[in-house]
């Protein structure tokens, strides 16, 4: 089952990589080793993610790309409205105009469920997606030994 786009996986993925080492400066090949993401695709993740000023690009020798925000600030929703947006039923999707603006309770139902994320997603701040004391590795990919207790920049 799958909540949010793929791209928006990557991106999760990628600021959290980031933010390990807020100060180094990492190649697209980096990040997706790390990330366990394809280079082409994070390349274009990550490209949305520096227009929204969440990273950081930098061209030259020792360029790359850098997180830019505070991750005890910058929620989980910024990175995916960056990206690919949750999208909201306003009118039917199944193009009924007896429906028109008014929902059936199937849609109704699921655009209240995209409420919820966007809530959750609003009020999940990145930083709690590494400090919060669970044993599975967040959105799967392996933490920096020596930077798993990230402060705040």
């Amino acid at each position: 089952m799958q909540l949010i786009s793929r791209t928006s996986e990557y991106a999760l993925r990628a600021v959290i990589w980031l933010m390990q080492e807020p100060a180094r400066s990492q190649t697209t090949r980096q990040i997706a080793k790390g990330t366990r993401t394809p280079p082409g695709y994070i390349s274009k993740v990550l490209q949305a993610l520096a227009k929204s000023g969440l990273v950081r690009s930098q061209r030259g020798l020792g360029g790359g790309f850098l997180f830019s925000g505070d991750p005890a600030e910058v929620t989980v929703l910024e990175v995916i409205s960056a990206v690919d947006p949750l999208e909201r039923i306003h009118t039917c999707p199944l193009g009924l105009r007896q429906h028109g603006k008014n929902l059936c309770p199937l849609h109704c139902g699921m655009n209240d469920a995209v409420d919820q994320m966007e809530s959750t997603f609003g009020k999940t701040k990145l930083m709690d997606l590494l400090h919060t004391p669970v044993k599975s590795v967040p959105l799967g990919i392996r933490l920096k030994p020596t930077r798993q207790k990230i402060s705040a920049v």
